[in-house]
This record gives C-alpha cells, structure tokens and sequence, in this order.
C-alpha cells in the first residue's frame, strides 16, 4: 500500500492520542476497558524496545540487557525508522544466536502478522487463537503505535471470554466487579433480558390454552410437561454451550453445518432413546396407562433430536449473519424449545390417545 502524506499526518495523530491516554490511565482497569472500549487501542501498550535498520547486532544486545524491565525478556524488538514506520521485527533468539559483526538489517524479518488499533476486540481474539503468537505490533498505516505483549493478549482474552460468559447467561456485562456493582445496576442490566424471555415465553402458555380442552380429558398428561420441556432445554443447553465454544475457538462454521448436523443428530438419537426409555419408565412407575406411557417416551425422543437440530443451527446462522453467536443463550433456545415442544407433545397425544383425539 502506497503511504501518502496525509495517511503519515493520520498515523502521527493517533499515536500521539494513544500515548497520552495511555500516560494518563497507566493502570486502566480491565471492566472499564469492557465499558468503554473494545478495540485493540484499550489493550496496547508502548513499552517495547526499538531499533534501527543499520544497528550493529552488537550494540543492539548491549541495549537489550539495558532496557530490560524486571525478568522478562521480549519475543522481538522492533525495527523502526525516524519516522517510526516499522521496518520488520528482530526475534530475540535470533539476535542472540547472531554474530555482533553484523547489523539488525542483516538478520530482521519483514514478515509479520500485525493488528490495528481499532480493530475489534471480538475478532483480534480471533486471529491471535489461530496464530499462536504472543507478541503482536500496533499499526496504523504502517507506522508502530503500540504492542500487544503477552499479558495484553492474556487479559483481551480474558474479557472476551467474560463477555461471552455473561450474555450465554441471557445479561448484559457488568463494567464492575461483581461486588462492586450494586443491586440496581444488577436489575438493569438483567431485566431487560428476563422481560424478552418473559415475551417469548408467553407462546408456551398459548399453547396451553389452545389444548385446554382436551387436557381435562387426559389430564394425566399434565403431569409430565415440566419433564419434557426440561429435558428439550437442558439438551439444547449443552449443545449450545459446546458449540458456540467451538465457534470462538474457530473450529466450527457455517461450512460446517452438514458436519455438525450428523454429528449432533447421531448423538441425539442416542440421547433420545435413554431419555425415552427413562420416560416411559417414568411414566409406568406413575400408573398412568399404556397410552400416556408410550405419547411420553415418543415425546422425549422427538424432543431431544428437535432440540438438537435448533441448537445446532441457529448460533451458526447468527454468526453468518453478523451476530455474536453468545448471545443464543441456553435460556433463548430453552424458551424456543419449551413451546415447541409442547406442540410435539399434544400432536402425539392426538394420534396415539383417543380420548385426547
């Protein structure tokens, strides 16, 4: 990419505003950080040590042990001009390992993986899971503006992986520490999920209403709806919660949907007929008929392969899509599954059941 003038005016605009917060906040706390920024900016630092292209290897390893703050070594310095447009990077093995007769030009390397600063935090999580690195330079048109240094990587991490925790937990993230944070900030940042759930919830006792009737002629049937869609929703948790997993991690997407498809429903069907044997054995223990007993064990083997195929394929959808896989929380696909399941349930009952028919 070509580098005008006015991209280097740019460049030096934002390093110079991204040193002097970082002057004035030198210890910003990590649930601040989630509050105010997730962009990479929050999480770069400008202690690194730099060099120059013509640098004597000798001189360089003199100024290594020089700067060196505490115990802890780098994994690269970085080769920058006057400018402080970056040149390529110096690993520290191989500066050690060189002869001093040499100069950093003679050994730097001018490929590497770099970030900018108002990347998001979500997909820089991403990149650096699949790279393996631990140091990671700051560019912003080809000038150095920071570094991500291991601990840096470690606590962007650590905030992407509470971020996800909390909304997979249907609750927007907390910008305090948990005992910091009072009740009425508690409320707001939980109420407004449980009143969506509270809407969505609502189609489960519509379906309710609408076999009403014929619930008082098999009202045996009754006895077994929080067992069913129970068990629905705790199985669509458990794949919930592995796949979106899997998503973070980059192992899974939506060119995998087949793949994941059988795999899940192979393992449902499994599930579902244990599932559906305990049922019916349920139901037998409860003295309710051969007719209640088998709509019970049809139901839980029905339910739990649905469950599945929901669970499955709506976060991957999300995610083509543009929304955070996280937020198909286990209580969302517990909620779509409850009144689903409902339906299965009394649709079977209507077949198998002459008196519910």
């Amino acid at each position: 990419m070509k580098v005008t003038t006015q991209h280097k005016v740019d460049a030096t605009l934002v390093a110079d505003n991204t040193l002097n917060t970082q002057q004035k906040n030198p210890q910003q706390d990590k649930h601040q950080r989630l509050k105010d920024d997730t962009t990479v900016s929050a999480y770069m630092s400008q202690s690194y040590i730099a060099v120059s292209v013509a640098d004597p290897i000798e001189r360089v390893k003199a100024q290594l042990v020089n700067d060196l703050q505490d115990e802890v070594i780098p994994t690269y310095l970085y080769v920058i001009d006057k400018d402080n447009y970056l040149n390529g990077i110096l690993p520290v093995k191989s500066l050690l390992t060189a002869s001093n007769d040499l100069f950093v030009s003679d050994i730097m390397r001018q490929t590497f993986f770099s970030v900018s600063p108002d990347q998001n935090r979500h997909d820089v999580y991403q990149l650096i899971n699949h790279s393996g690195l631990d140091s990671v330079p700051v560019m912003h048109f080809g000038k150095l503006v920071g570094v991500l240094r291991p601990q840096d990587i470690a606590e962007l991490i650590e905030d992407e992986n509470t971020l996800d925790a909390q909304m997979q937990g249907a609750t927007s993230p907390l910008d305090q520490p948990y005992l910091e944070t009072s009740p009425v900030v508690l409320w707001r940042k939980r109420v407004v999920w449980l009143l969506m759930l509270f809407i969505a919830e609502a189609y489960t006792s519509t379906v309710l209403h609408a076999f009403e009737d014929r619930l008082e002629a098999a009202i045996s049937l009754a006895f077994f709806i929080p067992l069913l869609i129970g068990t629905g929703g705790n199985s669509g948790t458990q794949i919930t919660s592995t796949l979106v997993r899997a998503m973070a991690l980059g192992e899974v997407s939506l060119r995998n949907v087949w793949s994941v498809l059988r795999k899940e429903i192979t393992t449902s069907i499994m599930v579902a007929v244990t599932m559906g044997l305990a049922g019916f054995a349920r139901a037998w223990f409860l003295g309710v008929g051969m007719e209640v007993m088998m709509v019970v064990g049809f139901t839980l083997v029905l339910i739990t392969v649905w469950s599945a195929v929901v669970s499955s394929v709506i976060p991957m959808v999300l995610k083509r899509v543009g929304i955070d896989p996280a937020v198909v929380s286990a209580p969302f696909i517990a909620t779509l599954i409850d009144g689903t399941g409902l339906i299965i349930y009394f649709e079977i009952a209507s077949h198998i059941m002459s008196e519910f028919a």
